[in-house]
């Protein structure tokens, strides 16, 4: 797998540790009292609180590892050659090598729409001579 697939799927990996801990805190946050009209909420287990207490630390703990690991490979990613200058030589030069490999294929196809256009002419013509010949008598 190459560095960009590798950033890719850390990203999503990362992604994915935040929208799961988000989602646990949500789901296992204790009920909280919102009025005085409302009655108490019930009191958790000293076990469930230990759950939710430990849950964001572990979340955390994975958040920072698949974070390091994203910058690891960030400095791993090829450092530029000559700087921006050269990146925008490069640049040009690949976009002049697509303008001209665009016109090939652009006479190509003109090239390949009038071949078609020669062959429906002939398969018309056939056509027309096979309902021209009388049945054998």
């Amino acid at each position: 797998m190459d560095i960009i697939a590798q950033l890719q799927d850390q990203v999503n990996k990362i992604a994915y540790i935040a929208f799961n801990t988000v989602g646990s805190l949500q789901r296992d946050a204790p009920p909280a009292r919102l009025s005085q009209n409302y009655p108490e909420p019930p009191e958790l287990s000293a076990e469930a609180l230990a759950m939710i207490n430990n849950e964001p630390k572990e979340a955390a703990t994975s958040f920072m590892q698949g974070v390091k690991q994203f910058d690891a490979l960030v400095a791993a990613l090829p450092l530029s050659d000559g700087g921006e200058e050269a990146q925008l030589k490069k640049i040009a030069e690949l976009q002049a090598e697509n303008e001209s490999v665009g016109k090939e294929v652009q006479e190509e196809m003109q090239a390949a729409e009038r071949e078609l256009k020669q062959l429906r002419e002939l398969f018309h013509m056939a056509a027309d001579n096979c309902l021209r010949l009388k049945p054998p008598s």
